[in-house]
């Protein structure tokens, strides 16, 4: 069995590696060809080139390499027209990825699968329309995805959500971080402002003044932000001047991640941007507020197009509201600390939501890689 695989960023590169391996553990006869960083390589992957040249976000960062990135569209699905391999498999980073597959698609009968569907249950649902027209299969994150998929006409599996399979710290670990890191008896917070530098100007001074009208009320209060490392400096020079010190977790001096699992799971509550943060949360069994704004015209046009009533995964996952969420215009100090005073006050009304969450997610189930290459395999013998 020969498969094409292409991953563009970090994220995909996980995702591509799991897949992967459980593709090995089925078909040891199985070998690779694209593009992918250093999971994907330590499966076997030569990378066509460096991962890194895709890992691009944002219009104005685009611009520069929109050429560069064309080139590199043709010369990936020259590659595949030229290995024809029994699958090409494209992972996430859509913009990349779809158009390599519709080349694929215009000169070849090749089966197309693409992993992590479109969020169209939120917002442009055109979007998987016109990915069926180069698309035959799409593995899902999401239990609720498949049907957005099948009606656009293609086929789709639910293969779990790549958070339940994570490592989550022990609980003598998390006790070690609390006894480290919290300050006499009160509450030790999480502040997660997200990893992009947009997200982080936009949110780091809210997130500082909700936190210390939290500390009102609170005056033990312990805040640790555990940092994206491509945010880790500009966090820094955004916090120095908040109400409360935070204890950073650079991620230069955590390689493995411990630090953060441990804060993860030792925390009372967390304060998060929007994302899949919340998912990491929840497979902690941390109680979360959730609280994200825009650049002011990405509000307007998001605003006008979304489709959902809540942006947070949890209260998707789970068909609940148990997550506090306070989004654009509600993005406040005064509405933020009322949340977080909210949810330490009941700290277990959100536990249900949370374990039904990562139960829907395939807790407990077999691993999302290994359902992901049995679902890549049955999709390339039924072509």
């Amino acid at each position: 069995m020969r498969v094409f695989v292409i991953a563009g960023e970090p994220s995909g590169d996980a995702l591509g590696g799991a897949v992967m391996t459980g593709l090995r553990q089925l078909r040891p006869d199985v070998s690779f060809d694209g593009v992918g960083g250093p999971l994907m390589q330590a499966q076997g992957l030569v990378s066509l080139f460096p991962m890194d040249e895709l890992s691009v976000m944002g219009l104005a960062e685009v611009l520069p390499k929109y050429r560069a990135l064309k080139r590199r569209i043709a010369e990936c699905a020259q590659a595949v027209l030229d290995t024809r391999p029994d699958v090409l498999l494209t992972i996430d980073s859509p913009d990349f990825c779809l158009r390599v597959a519709k080349l694929v698609k215009a000169r070849s009968d090749i089966t197309t699968v693409h992993y992590v569907a479109p969020s169209v249950w939120a917002w442009r649902p055109k979007r998987a329309d016109r990915m069926a027209r180069h698309i035959d299969h799409v593995l899902a994150l999401l239990p609720f995805e498949p049907p957005y998929m099948t009606a656009a006409g293609m086929g789709c599996d639910f293969v779990g959500h790549p958070v339940v399979a994570q490592p989550q710290a022990s609980q003598a670990e998390a006790e070690a971080f609390r006894a480290q890191h919290r300050s006499g008896g009160g509450p030790l917070v999480l502040a997660l402002p997200g990893s992009r530098k947009g997200e982080v100007t936009r949110l780091t001074a809210r997130f500082g003044a909700a936190l210390g009208q939290l500390r009102d009320s609170h005056p033990d209060l312990s805040v640790v932000i555990p940092c994206a490392a491509s945010v880790v400096g500009l966090v820094r020079d955004l916090t120095a001047h908040w109400p409360v010190t935070p204890v950073l977790i650079d991620p230069a001096d955590d390689p493995d991640g411990a630090v953060k699992r441990a804060a993860f799971r030792a925390a009372d509550v967390a304060l998060a941007a929007s994302g899949t943060v919340s998912l990491e949360l929840a497979a902690a069994g941390t109680p979360m507020v959730i609280a994200y704004d825009m650049a002011w015209l990405s509000r307007v046009i998001m605003q006008r197009m979304v489709r959902i009533d809540t942006v947070t995964l949890v209260n998707l996952v789970s068909d609940t509201r148990a997550v506090p969420e306070y989004i654009a215009a509600d993005c406040t100090a005064d509405k933020i600390s009322a949340g977080l005073r909210d949810t330490l006050a009941a700290p277990g009304a959100q536990q249900v939501a949370m374990d039904l969450t990562m139960d829907r997610l395939g807790r407990g189930g077999e691993a999302p890689g290994l359902r992901a290459a049995r679902a890549l395999i049955a999709v390339a013998e039924n072509a």
